[in-house]
């Protein structure tokens, strides 16, 4: 399988699941912003990760409407799509769906609410941590079946044909998150949140979390992807 990766910013890439791709065999590449996307048209797997932007900022990053364009036609025809945070944001936005600030920002770590006809892959995150690090949000787009919920987001994850996506992290490395404490540190200090707690908080969740993000992925990919 070839997995193509949008990339926005270095933190944010592929964490835990990088190893489980490579131990299925499956061929990863990473597209950064501004660098060509047509790899990602024909790719067995897109996966779109997220960043510190947003749809509502496609004026100063037109490339942002270039990728909605190509995740459209993904979407449209079914190609498997897997969308996180920002990528999340930008199906919701292929799909016609509204995009815009939530109440306030949703920043660390927390558990979902499965709801609806949850899919076996998301069932792997019943009860086991997420990183939640994002300030929009969006609506459910039309065809699409919401799949999990938290208080402050009722859109969480949603479904369309075999395509996913999630608005909050099961990729990342919780040993990594100083890389993410970093890269935010204006936006943790706008929002009073304490980078100790969240360092400390990563401490506690960063192996329950990584165990889950994998099972997610390999349930995703043995129910989405054709094997050899």
């Amino acid at each position: 399988m070839k997995a193509v990766v949008f990339r926005h910013v270095a933190h944010e890439d592929l964490g835990v699941w990088a190893s489980l791709m490579r131990e299925r065999g499956h061929e990863v590449s990473y597209v950064d912003a501004g660098e060509d996307l047509s790899r990602g048209e024909e790719a067995d797997l897109l996966v779109v990760l997220g960043g510190p932007i947003g749809l509502g900022d496609r004026s100063d990053y037109p490339y942002l409407d270039d990728e909605v364009a190509l995740v459209r036609d993904r979407l449209e025809r079914d190609v498997p799509t897997l969308g996180v945070c920002l990528g999340a944001q930008i199906m919701a936005g292929a799909l016609g769906a509204g995009v815009y600030p939530g109440i306030e920002r949703e920043i660390g770590w927390g558990f979902l609410t499965l709801v609806g006809e949850t899919p076996s892959s998301l069932t792997m995150l019943k009860d086991a941590p997420v990183l939640h690090w994002h300030r929009d949000t969006f609506d459910l787009p039309d065809g699409a079946t919401r799949l999990a919920s938290t208080t402050l987001t009722p859109n969480q994850a949603f479904s369309h044909g075999r395509s996913l996506a999630l608005q909050f992290h099961c990729e990342v490395n919780g040993g990594l998150i100083e890389r993410w404490l970093v890269a935010n540190s204006e936006a943790l200090r706008e929002e009073g949140v304490s980078p100790a707690s969240l360092r400390e908080a990563s401490r506690r969740h960063a192996l329950p979390a990584a165990r889950a993000g994998r099972e997610f992925l390999d349930a995703y990919l043995g129910a989405v992807i054709e094997e050899p």
